[in-house]
């Protein structure tokens, strides 16, 4: 899943005139790496931020869109439903489509039955 932070890189580095390559040995990560990071497989290091701005020298323009797509990349949570059975599959799906329709008591009575069957520690 292509996220914020991913399209904000890929955009950056397009517009440098830059392969993955190029942008990857700046990083001093291996395309791969940077590739995962770009398409939502894996999160962008934090020490990439600073790293960022320095070595593409972003205007304060350019820096509020960076920083806004890293934050709203944040706000994202991701499953790895690979192992998960069909029921579980089922149950993730359904969740994430229902999420944003859920009213205040609903999400409360779900938190609760969750916090339920939570075994002991």
């Amino acid at each position: 899943m292509l996220t914020s932070i991913g399209k904000y890189l890929r955009k950056l580095r397009i517009d440098n005139g830059e392969v993955l390559r190029d942008m990857a040995q700046k990083l001093s990560v291996s395309s791969s790496f940077l590739s995962f990071v770009e398409n939502g497989k894996k999160k962008m290091p934090q020490a990439w931020q600073e790293r960022i701005k320095d070595i593409y020298q972003l205007s304060p323009a350019q820096q509020a869109e960076f920083d806004s797509a890293i934050a709203e990349t944040s706000n994202t949570i991701e499953l790895d439903l690979r192992t998960a059975s069909d029921s579980e599959r089922q149950l993730a799906i359904s969740f994430a489509r229902q999420f944003d329709s859920l009213d205040e008591e609903t999400s409360r009575r779900i938190l609760s039955l969750l916090k339920k069957s939570k075994p002991e520690d």
